[in-house]
């Protein structure tokens, strides 16, 4: 991982409204393998596309997108 890395929640957030690949490539114009690669942070988005995403999903883009990584939700503590 560098400095330079962009997190993202994009496959969450397309498993959690039900929305595909393709789906998501249709909407924001771009190829659905591009969709992929942003998934797995192979590829950054510019700017104005990480804003389209989020606006595709009407979430402001920090919670899309960031520079740390997304904490998960198993990785909550179970003892409890």
């Amino acid at each position: 991982m560098s400095d330079s890395d962009v997190h993202n929640r994009i496959a969450a957030l397309r498993a959690e409204g039900g929305v595909s690949r393709r789906e998501l490539a249709e909407a924001l114009g771009v190829h659905y393998q591009t969709v992929g690669y942003l998934e797995r942070g192979e590829y950054s988005p510019s700017l104005h596309l990480a804003l389209r995403i989020a606006e595709f999903f009407a979430v402001p883009v920090e919670v899309v997108f960031s520079t740390r990584p997304f904490p998960t939700i198993l990785g909550a503590d179970r003892s409890a």
